[in-house]
């Protein structure tokens, strides 16, 4: 009685083993698709790319819009190439279909702080979206460009 217990116990835990091992064949071998960074890791792709930043101010959109407020952090920066510190404004959206409907109030928000039109500078990449007063120096405005590729994962 007891060797058709053990054979009965041995026969459910092969089941068992195999239906795991059969699970693992499907489990993914590749990465999850990396999602947007927060604002520090956004803060730390700028930092060891040679940007400095400071005088954080959480709210600050360089407007009075009250849809962007929440969104925005002002931000001064220099570094590599540009010598002279600039006041930028970021924007994090909450997903990519948030970034393309309030994308448009940020040039109108810009209005209020650019002295120049001309030299209005802009970089974004979903979720993000830098802008400010220029001209920003090549170097500097490339790496911004790549620290926000970066962080913004695959923009969702």
């Amino acid at each position: 009685m007891i060797s058709l217990r053990v054979a009965a116990t041995t026969a459910s835990l092969l089941f068992v083993a195999s239906l795991g091992l059969a699970a693992c064949g499907s489990i993914s071998t590749t990465a999850p698709a990396p999602t947007p960074a927060d604002f520090q890791g956004l803060a730390t792709e700028l930092t060891i790319r040679g940007v400095a930043i400071d005088d954080l101010v959480s709210g600050d959109a360089g407007c009075a819009d009250k849809i962007l407020i929440p969104t925005a952090i002002g931000i001064t920066a220099d570094g590599l190439d540009q010598v002279e510190p600039v006041r930028i404004y970021l924007y994090i959206f909450r997903n990519r279909e948030v970034f393309e409907r309030l994308r448009a109030t940020i040039d109108a928000c810009a209005r209020s702080y650019v002295t120049d039109p001309e030299t209005f500078e802009t970089v974004e990449q979903s979720p993000f979206v830098l802008a400010g007063q220029g001209p920003w120096a090549p170097k500097f405005e490339s790496v911004i460009r790549e620290a926000l590729l970066v962080a913004g994962g695959t923009g969702n």
